[in-house]
């Protein structure tokens, strides 16, 4: 018996579904799930979505028969199997947006022209271990891995290029730049002196 995705109830249903789809900040696995209703809505098979998703006929064919009993509650991941998330999504947006702030450390330009950092002691740039920590100190239990797998997973940088040139400072001293090529070494004059001497 071939299986289909039942017909979206209202326009409302459909419409989540397809937000589901393109949303990118909705947990994977659950806009993978709306992909798959959304691809029999659009006639394909169950062979043909697993293929497309990369995933087993069975999973396909146990999601949508979710869908079809429950609507979009089914979609959700069944209670009571896998690791329990160790985060909201709440706070996995506070931990992005840290990355999007200044470091506590880092020196700015006050108004009159002098360098100042709201924390001296604090990290000048961003990096796991400081962010892990910026986290924990704002009440969220994170560790420097789930951090970095976080931020992978939003392809959110947390590290600035570093530039090895020169200072931007107008009063820093610049040195002279490394040229194109090596310059080449001439060779020294040859002594005209003659070795034997003519008796």
């Amino acid at each position: 018996m071939v299986l289909w995705a039942r017909p979206g109830r209202g326009e409302e249903e459909q419409k989540i579904v397809n937000r589901l789809v393109r949303a990118r900040k909705a947990p994977r696995d659950l806009s993978m799930r709306a992909c798959m209703v959304q691809l029999s809505w659009s006639g394909q098979r169950v062979p043909a979505i697993a293929d497309t998703l990369g995933c087993s006929a069975k999973t396909v064919r146990r999601w949508l028969h979710r869908f079809n009993r429950q609507g979009i509650a089914g979609l959700e991941d069944l209670g009571g199997q896998g690791r329990k998330r160790r985060i909201t999504e709440q706070e996995r947006s506070r931990i992005i947006a840290l990355v999007r702030g200044l470091p506590p450390g880092r020196l700015r330009w006050e108004p009159v022209g002098e360098l100042w950092a709201p924390d001296e002691l604090g990290p000048a740039e961003w990096t796991l271990s400081a962010l892990a920590a910026a986290a924990q100190a704002g009440g969220i239990q994170v560790g420097r891995s789930q951090v970095r797998r976080i931020l992978l997973a939003e392809g959110v940088r947390w590290r600035r290029p570093r530039s090895w040139t020169r200072s931007r400072d107008p009063d820093a001293p610049k040195g002279r730049g490394s040229s194109a090529c090596t310059p080449v070494r001439r060779p020294a004059p040859r002594s005209s002196a003659p070795t034997n001497s003519v008796r």
